[in-house]
């Protein structure tokens, strides 16, 4: 700490702060306690509470004053804004750090990818700590545009911005002791490893616990989130854009164990952190469910802080950084004001400050290799295919089965019973791998959709009425280096160029999030009922999440993790 000596003093009431917020009503997370008091600021550290003398006063007026809040897991680039525009869109909402994976990044650019956020984190109004990692590819059912192992990972560990490693989402590896993923908790020993079993139960789940992981962010109901709770795991509350679990979640907390529970938002569009919010709106969320409101602020604040090792982070105390809200109600929970280490950086829901400059990706990442021909399916003497089908608001899938709609030998998309071929081309290596399946749930009536956002491997992603606008889809994308697109009849009705890594867009946030908004107006003047088509889409790739999924290596059952065929 800086002028150590020069701060002591300050605390100990011999000279006056640089700072001192007064007349505040203190959210205390650490006591549970709210009372009226003043808070010293020297350096951008708190340095005391109660009656001090200070250079400059803010009068609070009785005003609310809470820890900035912290996302314990998100991927910034689901957002689909670079570094600095994301920070644009949070710190309003009282944001101030965020434990981060930058497994898509790491998916298409490999250690590179790990590089660029380091970089493009640094000098912004919002810490953002790296999770390493730990699954690229998530399995080996896709390709990806990377393989890192524990001995790249090593490279990075140590460094002060890195937290640990990240979600473990080849679960089945770690609790059955393949030595590829013991070797990954075992460098991030000492630092926080993050888990990702959904659905996992019993003595499996037992064995993946004892291995080394220490938190989990995919249960959708209270049952397996208390099983995961009982055995030791940080439980993870998401609410995201299109993984909405909590109002499911609530239930399982009570005063006993909240404080071994921590908002996460996973992935968020730029759109809905501005308009909904981030993890102010969990706050807000949880409170109208029957939380009690400073539980709510701990579970936003002091329990992601503690559980990912974020020193002076996530409590107002001497030594703390001065990273604060302003706000005036915890029934409607609205932040007027946020501040990072005593400096005012956003105030009504704007952001006023000058953001760095964007640094440039290593190389580009869309090599395509493909043939129309190649999204034939031929039709067999079998009955029934097997189809993906949609449930809203959640990555997980179900497995049905339907009759095909077949002609000229040809299986085809289904409008009338809304079955929609799908297409996953990969793109990093043009390898020429093509996947073929069909989905239930677009609901599209006519044209396609298309993106190179398609978790985790991010590979050519299209959902269609018919092969030709499939293929126009495709070509838009490769015309772009990546993007998200709708098509109809031979025309773009809207496109989202991605030319970072095929994953985030170059352009500030208002008019990302305008290109955001017509994308999705353009999907649902298709006939698409979903509220995040294109986020939706970007899932049905996600090899590891059952429980049926498509990559370029065909269709993929999730719960066996292993290759299945089109026809039953």
């Amino acid at each position: 700490m800086r002028n150590l000596q020069q701060k002591l003093s300050v605390a100990r009431g011999e000279q006056p702060a640089e700072l001192l917020f007064k007349n505040a009503r203190v959210v205390n997370v650490l006591s549970g306690e709210i009372y009226k008091t003043n808070v010293a600021v020297e350096d951008g550290r708190i340095i005391g509470l109660g009656d001090y003398r200070a250079k400059r006063t803010i009068d609070l007026k009785g005003a609310y004053l809470a820890p900035s809040l912290i996302d314990g897991h998100f991927h910034v680039e689901s957002s689909m804004l670079t570094a600095p525009e994301f920070a644009r869109a949070v710190v309003p909402h009282g944001t101030g750090a965020m434990v981060i994976d930058p497994h898509e990044y790491a998916n298409v650019l490999g250690l590179d990818g790990i590089r660029y956020i380091l970089e493009s984190t640094k000098n912004l109004p919002l810490d953002f700590f790296i999770m390493l990692p730990s699954c690229v590819p998530a399995t080996h059912l896709e390709t990806a545009g990377a393989r890192l192992t524990a001995d790249d990972l090593k490279l990075m560990i140590a460094d002060e911005r890195v937290a640990g490693v990240a979600e473990l989402m080849n679960f089945p590896g770690v609790f059955l002791g393949a030595k590829s993923e013991l070797a990954k908790i075992k460098i991030g020993k000492g630092k926080a490893i993050d888990g990702h079993a959904p659905g996992l139960r019993g003595k499996n789940l037992n064995a993946y616990v004892l291995a080394g992981v220490g938190s989990d962010h995919e249960s959708v109901g209270v049952g397996e989130a208390r099983e995961k709770l009982r055995l030791g795991l940080h439980i993870l509350l998401r609410e995201g854009s299109t993984e909405r679990n909590l109002e499911h979640l609530i239930p399982l907390i009570n005063a006993h164990n909240s404080q071994n529970c921590s908002f996460a938002t996973d992935d968020k569009l730029a759109g809905d952190l501005v308009n909904e919010g981030h993890i102010d709106h969990c706050v807000r969320k949880a409170i109208k469910l029957g939380l009690p409101p400073i539980t709510a602020l701990q579970i936003a604040t002091i329990n992601p802080a503690r559980h990912y090792r974020l020193h002076n982070l996530g409590a107002i105390a001497p030594r703390f950084w001065a990273d604060f809200i302003v706000f005036d109600g915890l029934k409607n929970f609205q932040v007027r004001q946020t501040y990072k280490k005593g400096v005012l950086v956003a105030e009504n829901g704007k952001f006023p400050g000058k953001l760095p400059a964007k640094i440039s990706l290593p190389r580009s990442t869309m090599n395509l290799h493909y043939a129309p021909k190649n999204f034939i399916v031929k039709a067999s003497g079998k009955k029934k295919i097997r189809v993906i089908e949609i449930i809203p608001q959640q990555i997980i899938t179900k497995a049905i089965s339907v009759a095909p709609k077949i002609e000229n030998g040809e299986v085809i998309a289904d409008t009338a019973r809304d079955l929609l071929k799908m297409v996953v081309i990969e793109r990093h290596r043009a390898t020429g791998n093509v996947g073929v399946g069909f989905v239930r749930g677009f609901k599209l009536k006519t044209g396609a959709i298309a993106s190179t956002v398609a978790h985790d491997a991010h590979n050519v992603i299209v959902a269609g009425t018919n092969d030709a606008d499939i293929l126009f889809a495709i070509q838009e994308l490769e015309r772009l280096q990546g993007g998200q697109v709708a098509v109809a009849s031979g025309k773009v009705k809207a496109a989202l160029p991605l030319p970072i890594a095929g994953l985030v867009t170059d352009q500030p946030l208002p008019k990302a999030m305008k290109l955001i908004d017509d994308l999705n107006a353009a999907a649902h003047a298709l006939g698409c009922d979903l509220a995040a088509p294109f986020m939706t889409l970007s899932f049905l790739a996600l090899s590891p999440i059952p429980s049926l999924k498509l990559t370029d290596q065909g269709l993929i059952d999730a719960t066996k993790l292993q290759k299945t065929s089109l026809f039953l």
